[in-house]
């Protein structure tokens, strides 16, 4: 007897987000780059309880996305996010017990791995002030295009708070080093945009009027390769933190083996015996 698997059922939560409306922020898609614009430009784009919320909720509905293969964070007006609305959050939480914080932490924590766990690579598009969860945000995304004049600022502890907050002492150490690191997280100092870049912070600098158009372009150039291979590498690039050598090139084999059954792979050999480029189609 032969069963036939409906493709639909097995699909499960897959659906498009191209036509996503969001209330807390801006979203836009194009040709499966998709673009989160925080936008309360005349408050430096900070963020309160709905927009962590929503932000965190569009992340994890990112996963079984099947029209997104890309994401541009971007703030209005010259700059990113100045973190945490002073007046909608900060104030609030100073009346709040141990566990409605925790509740709170929690969720801002779950922005982050909402984040890190959605295939799409994440590409923050960094002006102006990149301050508190606004420099967890660009942190937190896989590549980050900076300008000169932008301004990073791990500043918890200017607000009597310690530097790990949604996972700055796991994350930040990686990217910077451990020494520049715990630098920035016990001081709260601001990095300008010239040392994050030669920090390693930046992927590269452009000018404050390119910075949008620079990230679509990566975006769009990550969108035109193999977008299921490449969710394969984010998975791996993050999972890998915790492993050993032996098991991560165990998992790498099997990881590899998996895009080896792909369309795309199959594609990419009959371009190159064409003497052509290959179209990936994310199969």
């Amino acid at each position: 007897m032969t069963t036939t698997v409906d493709p639909a059922l097995l699909a499960g939560n897959r659906k498009a987000l191209s036509a996503h409306r969001a209330t807390h922020f801006a979203w836009a898609c194009d040709a499966g780059v998709a673009t989160i614009t925080l936008n309360r430009p005349e408050r430096k784009n900070p963020l309160t309880f709905e927009s962590y919320a929503e932000l965190r909720d569009l992340f994890r509905a990112l996963k079984y996305a099947s029209d997104v293969h890309a994401v541009v964070i971007v703030g209005a007006g010259g700059n990113f996010c100045s973190g945490g609305d002073v007046h909608e959050i900060i104030g609030p939480l100073v009346r709040l017990r141990a566990p409605e914080l925790l509740m709170f932490t929690r969720m801002t924590g779950d922005l982050v791995n909402a984040m890190r766990g959605c295939p799409q690579p994440v590409i923050a598009a960094v002006d102006g002030v990149c301050a508190g969860a606004g420099a967890i945000m660009a942190m937190a995304s896989d590549m980050r295009l900076g300008t000169a004049r932008s301004k990073t600022a791990f500043l918890f502890n200017r607000v009597g708070l310690a530097g790990c907050d949604m996972g700055a002492c796991a994350i930040l150490p990686r990217l910077i080093g451990q020494g520049r690191a715990s630098e920035l997280l016990y001081t709260g100092r601001a990095l300008p945009g010239e040392e994050a870049y030669q920090w390693g912070f930046f992927n590269r600098l452009v000018a404050p009027e390119a910075v949008l158009a620079e990230a679509d372009r990566w975006a769009t150039e990550i969108t035109q390769g193999p977008t299921f291979a490449n969710g394969i590498t984010k998975t791996r690039l993050h999972q890998e933190w915790s492993m050993t050598v032996e098991q991560a090139v165990e998992a790498e084999a099997q990881a590899q083996a998996l895009c080896m059954l792909t369309e795309d792979f199959e594609r990419a050999y009959d371009a190159f015996v064409a003497k052509q480029k290959p179209v990936f189609e994310g199969n």
